[in-house]
């Protein structure tokens, strides 16, 4: 899961891809991302072990990735089998040996190539003509290969397509959404306050009027008794 990259971007249905300075941000965040990579010597050290113990390689293949290994240089190839030269020590019976034998040798490569000329002549053509449809054939299925993998991925982009269509569609709906509820949630908000405004407004006069009444409560009392004083002093002279 660490490893993983989540993919957010719809390029079939995001928009502002050529405003300015999108671009330039793009290639920041690029040339950031270049800049904390710091590849290993060995980067492919992740992947498993190469297996060389396979059965076409044979003793020259095996020899000449030893060579690659080892950074040695290519041998050139030795044309001195092809040399006719003279006798190294004329009076020697050996070295002119040496020489006969040599010249055989170039005698008979030359009649094999003499050989090869008349087959190629007498065959050439038809074997030419076979590699030429061995060939055709090889490229008529590798164009019919090539034709599948792009119907194919024509198929997947066309799915791609569809899904971040629908999926754009669904997104503005619930964007829209999402606006309707933000701005209800902003009118209830002016309408609290407002509200709250109306309740700081009325609550001095209500307190002025609480206060009235309860002066006026405890006033009742003492008038109560100076009236039934004045009335018990009129019975008396009564």
């Amino acid at each position: 899961m660490a490893n993983e990259v989540l993919v957010d971007a719809l390029p079939y249905i995001d928009q502002g891809y050529e405003d300015p300075g999108v671009r330039e941000a793009a290639m920041a965040m690029v040339e950031e991302e270049c800049r904390r990579y710091r590849p290993t010597k060995n980067y492919l050290e992740y992947l498993p072990a190469l297996n060389t113990g396979c059965a076409f390689e044979t003793d020259l293949m095996k020899n000449e990735f030893e060579r690659l290994a080892s950074r040695l240089p290519l041998e050139t190839l030795n044309m001195k089998r092809y040399e006719l030269p003279p006798p190294t020590k004329v009076g020697e019976v050996s070295a002119w040996n040496e020489s006969v034998e040599n010249s055989m040798a170039q005698l008979e490569h030359q009649n094999v190539r003499r050989i090869n000329l008349d087959l190629m002549l007498e065959y050439g053509c038809e074997a030419w003509k076979s590699n030429l449809d061995m060939f055709a054939a090889m490229q008529a299925k590798a164009q019919d290969r090539c034709q599948t993998l792009k119907k194919e991925i024509q198929d997947i982009n066309w799915e791609r397509k569809d899904k971040q269509l629908k999926a754009g569609e669904k997104l503005k709906q619930l964007e829209a959404h999402w606006v309707h509820l933000v701005s209800k949630n902003y009118e209830i908000e002016q309408a609290c306050a407002k509200l709250e405004n109306e309740i700081q407004r009325k609550r001095p006069k209500r307190d002025e009027n609480t206060v009235n009444e309860a002066l006026e409560n405890a006033d009742l009392p003492v008038e109560k008794a100076q009236n039934d004083e004045n009335i018990a002093k009129q019975k008396e002279i009564m």
